[in-house]
């Protein structure tokens, strides 16, 4: 199974990091937050990538195209112009097709440019480039073929954007939950399964996958929604940032299911 992860959006709630880099490049740790959900698919199997670039995509492509020589151990010889990996530490069995789906298109649109890239025969996953979660994806497929529906979202709760306290009768803080689930209504957390057939519903470029093809799909009877009752943690605010970098950097990291 093939993933197409969505990374072309400005990230303007994001701008203090976005003014230079995507939103899909902002590090969690020292790694970008695409590398992070990249790992998590792997785990469960997907192998195979393709990024739909936009605003400054030409800084997802050289990631990749740099990755060895970023992360292994590099012999430059200066008199012979060469350069040799020595030893690749981080390498990753990967392939990664970057995708020009242009600046201003929206989400939709960036589906249908990459659907020449996809097997007619065989779903996909689709999910956004800034958010994580300890989705359990082998039983996200699994869910999606048994239910034999063209789509399959994952529904989440999204966690609330204000600590919640609990107060005791004399005053007392009995405890405090800083990041608490929000309301009971679920919503969409990406991590779509969805049949190829499924992008001719995207009309043009300035077609959101979320409002009109969603919709149709929906009043077919074609979607199904996997309940994650887990972690799931967007990433659009320095905020946000920060709460998850907490999180990788003192090992409490839900979404890592690797060593």
């Amino acid at each position: 199974m093939k993933a197409v992860i969505l990374a072309g959006g400005l990230g303007t709630r994001l701008s203090e990091e976005t003014s230079l880099k995507p939103k899909p490049m902002v590090e969690i740790g020292n790694k970008p937050i695409i590398w992070h959900i990249m790992k998590m698919l792997s785990t469960h199997g997907i192998k195979e990538f393709i990024i739909c670039c936009g605003y400054k995509g030409s800084i997802i492509k050289e990631y990749f195209e740099n990755y060895s020589l970023l992360k292994g151990d590099v012999m430059f010889d200066l008199e012979k112009k060469s350069t040799e990996i020595v030893s690749d530490n981080h390498h990753e069995d990967w392939t990664v097709l970057c995708v020009e789906t242009g600046e201003s298109t929206l989400t939709g649109g960036r589906i249908k440019k990459i659907k020449k890239y996809l097997k007619h025969d065989e779903p996909f996953l689709l999910t956004y480039g800034d958010g994580v979660g300890n989705i359990n994806i082998s039983e996200l497929v699994k869910f999606h073929n048994g239910h034999k529906k063209l789509a399959t979202v994952t529904a989440v709760k999204p966690p609330s954007r204000f600590g919640v306290l609990a107060i005791q009768e004399d005053g007392a803080v009995e405890s405090f939950n800083e990041k608490p689930k929000g309301s009971n209504a679920w919503i969409n957390g990406g991590f779509f399964i969805l049949d190829p057939s499924t992008i001719d519903f995207i009309e043009t470029d300035m077609t959101a996958w979320e409002e009109e093809p969603v919709k149709r799909i929906t009043e077919m009877g074609e979607m199904s929604a996997y309940k994650h009752e887990g972690f799931w943690q967007p990433m659009d605010t320095l905020n946000e940032k920060k709460y998850l970098n907490d999180l990788y950097s003192n090992n409490k990291a839900p979404w890592v299911n690797w060593d």
